[in-house]
């Protein structure tokens, strides 16, 4: 957790930084988190890690979402994304799986973020730690993670 609030203090994110809620229970899905932050399902920043061609990328997906792989591939221009294993995540991240935030990680890993997450005023991402998250807003989110915006599913 040191680490995304470090990012986020690199990032001049300061209320993020200071406004990460504990979670009483961890939050393996994003409904789960939906549930204990009280906030819609959608506002919920999925951190997804894939291997495209062995290298990591990041696919920031609304809770409401599911990435839809091919779509992505197709519209990365690759044969295909795999779904990473927790020694893959662990690596390119230095977090466990179910806590992985945006930022944070050791080295820069390229970043999809799901538009619709735009739809948002406040977007809630995963604080490095399953029981952590903190707020944000879409442009921020896209801002520290200087992501490419795009749809995730048709």
């Amino acid at each position: 957790m040191l680490e995304v609030v470090t990012a986020l203090r690199a990032a001049d994110l300061h209320d993020a930084a200071e406004n990460i809620a504990v979670l009483d229970d961890s939050a393996p899905t994003a409904a789960a988190a939906a549930e204990q932050l009280g906030c819609e399902l959608g506002a919920i920043a999925n951190s997804l890690i894939f291997s495209v061609n062995g290298e990591p990328l990041m696919i920031l997906t609304s809770g409401a979402h599911r990435v839809n792989t091919a779509f992505v591939a197709d519209f990365l221009g690759v044969a295909s994304l795999d779904r990473a294993d927790a020694d893959f995540v662990r690596t390119h991240t230095g977090q466990a799986i179910g806590g992985v935030g945006p930022v944070g990680h050791p080295h820069p890993i390229g970043t999809l973020v799901d538009i619709d997450l735009m739809n948002y005023d406040v977007v809630w991402a995963a604080a490095g730690h399953p029981h952590t998250m903190f707020p944000t807003t879409f442009d921020d989110l896209v801002r520290m993670t200087e992501g490419t915006v795009t749809q995730v599913e048709p």
